[in-house]
């Protein structure tokens, strides 16, 4: 499997990256913890990148390593990422006007338990900007869709204020439309490798913000990137990336071909993408040391969208239990 990155890809990454660097800053993150609102210019800014969401799956996944190294909040990510698949799966009239940016979505499908899976649950958990966006796209046991306006949500708060999760009552959503297990699966899928890679970027800002302060820092005269025991970490942390970047991307390439071993390559990249998130900011904070700790530097927000991510669709510990599964039933076939 080829893994270059076409002239046209690496155009559409830069562009992305320009576009998070110039509309995005950390101060737009922290308005967006009190107001809500804060993230309606951005959202303007990308309902113009939505159309990336009827394309490839690599395509879709170079914009979100940018978003998720920028947190980009709003309706961006379950509009792009959950909703408008869902849409394209069933073949729903309303997938047009998503991807040209003039409506926005999201999924209502995790019951009580807060598994991603078709329920009869009637309230909904851990729905992304459940109180943000113009459509509530709702998965039952059956399984069964039914795409419908805003939903009587309750707003939940979590450890990361750039994503908003809510609780939606979904008892007046009327009925759905039957559709199979394996295009249920297939929409996860996409969207496990979707939020594995927003989860990348945010991976690749901690270790690069760690890398600049290990080589700025001065202890004893030398800067703290000149001690074994950093360096370590810094090794260790660069090494998760490399191996979640490849997860990410071969996952990506591999449902964009629909090659059988996209089903695993899923897992593999939702638990890469965790692993390689939640190290770089374990080991982040720690390198940091107390200026870490303070809540005027910006390495707090990028630690929970870290951990927040790794909870949401899955932990890693779920994704390879899912693996482990596939790997059984493989071999007994």
């Amino acid at each position: 499997m080829d893994f270059t990155i076409t002239e046209d890809q690496e155009l559409l990454r830069s562009s992305a990256r320009q576009l998070m660097a110039g509309e995005c800053p950390t101060s737009l993150v922290r308005a967006h913890m009190s107001d809500p609102q804060a993230a309606d210019q951005l959202w303007d800014h990308l309902r113009g990148w939505t159309g990336v969401a009827g394309g490839p799956l690599v395509d879709l996944c170079l914009v979100l390593e940018e978003t998720g190294a920028a947190l980009a909040p709003g309706p961006f990510f379950p509009t792009a990422a959950l909703f408008a698949p869902l849409l394209a799966a069933v073949d729903h009239d309303l997938l047009p006007r998503v991807l040209a940016g003039d409506v926005t979505g999201t999924v209502a499908m995790a019951g009580a338990d807060g598994i991603w899976a078709p329920n009869d649950d009637p309230t909904k958990t851990f729905v992304p900007e459940a109180d943000r966006v113009d459509h509530v796209a709702v998965v039952t046991a059956g399984p069964s869709v039914v795409v419908t306006g805003p939903l009587p949500a309750r707003h939940v708060a979590t450890v990361d204020t750039s994503r908003r999760l809510a609780e939606v009552d979904t008892s007046g959503a009327g009925s759905g439309v039957a559709v199979s297990p394996e295009t249920i699966q297939d929409v996860l899928e996409r969207a496990y490798v979707s939020l594995a890679a927003e989860m990348l970027g945010t991976a690749r800002w901690l270790l690069e913000a760690t890398l600049a302060y290990a080589k700025s820092r001065q202890q004893f005269g030398r800067p703290i990137g000149a001690f074994q025991a950093i360096q370590h970490k810094l090794a260790n942390m660069a090494l998760a990336c490399e191996r979640a970047w490849s997860a990410v991307y071969y996952a990506a390439m591999a449902i964009d071909s629909g090659d059988p071993d996209r089903h695993r390559a899923a897992h593999v990249a939702k638990a890469a993408g965790g692993a390689a998130a939640t190290l770089a900011a374990k080991d982040g904070i720690q390198v940091h040391g107390g200026i870490g700790y303070t809540w005027e530097h910006d390495l707090h927000l990028f630690i929970r969208r870290a951990y927040a991510s790794e909870h949401l669709l899955g932990t890693s510990g779920w994704h390879h239990d899912r693996l482990g599964e596939l790997l059984v039933h493989r071999a007994a076939g």
